[in-house]
C-alpha cells in the first residue's frame, strides 16, 4: 500500500490526515494511506524515509519548510523561486520538493476578493485592480516566502513584519501604526493563535483597521483565530486557511500521482 504523510512539528492542530483519509474513502482509492510524523528535527527525516518504504509523498509544515531543502535531491522551478518547500515527491529513492501553497494560496486569495465583491483581478482585460495596493506579510518563514511570490505576481507592494526584523524589507511590529492604514491587506503566516495556543496574537494596533481591509490568517484550527475575532469586530474582512489546505492538498496528489 502507498504511504503519504505529513512531517512538521508539532501536528496536533494538524487537518491534514483527516482529508485524505476522506478524501480515500470518498474516492474510494484503496490503495493509499496517509499518516502524520511529528518530527522535531528535520536530521531525522532520512530515518524516517528508511522505516518507511512505501512513502511514495509527503507534506511539510512548520518549522520545516526552508530546513528541508538541503535534503531534496531536486527542487521544482518553482519552489526554487520560492525557496521553501511544502511538498515532497520519493521516487526511485530520489526526493524532488516542490510547493503548493502558492497555489493554495493564490487561489484561495482570488475567491477571497470574489466572496467580498471583488472582481476576478486575474483578468487580463482588467483595467482597473480594486484589490489593496500594499500588503503586510506577518512572518518570515516558509509560508511566508510563497505568500511573497503571489503577491509579486499580482503587482501587491508588501512588507514583511517581524519581531526581530533583519533584511531590507523587514519591519518591526512597533512601526505598524504609523503604516498600517495603508497595507489594507494583512496576511499572518505565523503560528500564533494556532491551537493550542488559541489565546496568543499578532501585536497589531487593532485600532486602526477598518472595513477596508482584508485579513487572512493562514492558521485553519481554530476556524476563527483571535486575530480573525478582533479584525472582524473592526469591521474587516476576514479569511481563515483551510481552503488554501485542500487547494494545496489537491496540488499535492496531483503531483504525487502525475
Amino acid at each position: 500500500m502507498r504511504l503519504f504523510g505529513l512531517i512538521g512539528y508539532p501536528l496536533g492542530h494538524s487537518f491534514s490526515k483527516k482529508y485524505f483519509t476522506e478524501k480515500f474513502a470518498r474516492e474510494s482509492i484503496t490503495d493509499a494511506r496517509y499518516e502524520l510524523f511529528p518530527l522535531e528535527n528535520i536530521s531525522g527525516l532520512p530515518l524516517l524515509l528508511e522505516q518507511n518504504p512505501d512513502l511514495r509523498g509527503l507534506n511539510v509544515t512548520i518549522p520545516h519548510k526552508e530546513a528541508v531543502i538541503p535534503l531534496l535531491h531536486k527542487l521544482d522551478e518553482t519552489a526554487l523561486a520560492v525557496g521553501a518547500v511544502n511538498c515532497v515527491k520519493i521516487e526511485n529513492q530520489r526526493l524532488v520538493g516542490f510547493n503548493t501553497d502558492i497555489i493554495g494560496f493564490g487561489n484561495s486569495l482570488v475567491n477571497f476578493f470574489q466572496d467580498n465583491d471583488r472582481p476576478d483581478f486575474f483578468r487580463a482585460d482588467s483595467l482597473h485592480r480594486p484589490w489593496p495596493e500594499e500588503a503586510l506579510i506577518l512572518g518570515t518563514g516558509g509560508a511566508a516566502k510563497a505568500v511573497a511570490y503571489i503577491l509579486k505576481k499580482l503587482g501587491i507592494a508588501f512588507q514583511f513584519v517581524s519581531r526581530k526584523p533583519k533584511g531590507e524589507n523587514e519591519i518591526a511590529y512597533e512601526l505598524l501604526p504609523r503604516i498600517i492604514h495603508r497595507s489594507t491587506l494583512i496576511i499572518n503566516t505565523t503560528p500564533l493563535g494556532m491551537s493550542p495556543h488559541e489565546d496568543a496574537c499578532p501585536d497589531l494596533p487593532f485600532e486602526r483597521l477598518t472595513p477596508e481591509h482584508f485579513v487572512y490568517d493562514l492558521i485553519y484550527n481554530p476556524a476563527e483565530t483571535l486575530l480573525l475575532q478582533r479584525a472582524k469586530a473592526r469591521g474587516c474582512a476576514v479569511k481563515n486557511g483551510l481552503e488554501m489546505l485542500h487547494l494545496q492538498a489537491e496540488a499535492a496528489w496531483k503531483i504525487w500521482n502525475d
